[in-house]
């Protein structure tokens, strides 16, 4: 664990898990073996993560998140607050499926609002937005904007989070993207 890093003396972060600089867990957290937070990440309260799981840098893991072996989280991605990430399609407490964990790989900057729930074996592509509440069965394109039970989309939103309208230039950054089909591509900022 690096020197640099904040953990609240209710936390625990067993051996063998990686805690980059700047990074900071908060209350009643747990990092369980194996697992590698980067750098300045906020880990919230009631937040368990691992075994074996990957965050990267500048993450936001809001309180009582569980992070299971076979989610990935790549760079700047948000974690609502309760949202939900499984890692088995059909699980019976009698019936042991450990070697049936599928993977769950976030991309850079993705939003997770809360409450929401990622069904394993799934992608969530960069920049997309996961409506709080909402339950994702599929993969998810780059940018989305998902809400419902099960998520669809619903729109497209840019790197800043900006619901996109039929411009595709965000009102914030003044970034234009392009659409083809059911994805969307930044082409200019």
């Amino acid at each position: 664990m690096s020197k640099k890093a904040f953990v609240h003396e209710s936390s625990y972060v067993d051996d063998g898990a990686v805690l980059g600089d700047g990074t900071k867990v908060w209350h009643f957290a747990h990092i369980l073996p194996g697992t590698r937070v980067g750098e300045n990440c906020s880990i919230g309260q009631n937040v368990m993560i691992g075994p074996d799981v990957t965050v990267g840098n500048n993450c936001k893991i809001q309180n009582n998140v569980a992070l299971y072996k076979g989610v990935e989280l790549e760079d700047g991605v948000f974690c609502g607050p309760s949202c939900v990430f499984t890692n088995v399609l059909n699980p019976r407490a009698e019936v042991e499926r450990k070697d049936e964990f599928r993977p769950t790989r976030v991309r850079r900057g993705a939003t997770i609002g809360a409450n929401a729930t990622i069904v394993c074996g799934n992608e969530l592509g960069e920049y997309c937005l996961i409506a709080a509440g909402a339950v994702v069965t599929r993969t998810v394109p780059a940018f989305a904007l998902m809400a419902g039970v099960p998520a669809r989309r619903i729109g497209w939103v840019s790197k800043a989070g900006e619901i996109l309208d039929e411009t595709l230039v965000c009102p914030r950054s003044g970034e234009r993207y392009e659409r083809s089909g059911e994805t969307l591509r930044l082409v200019a900022g």
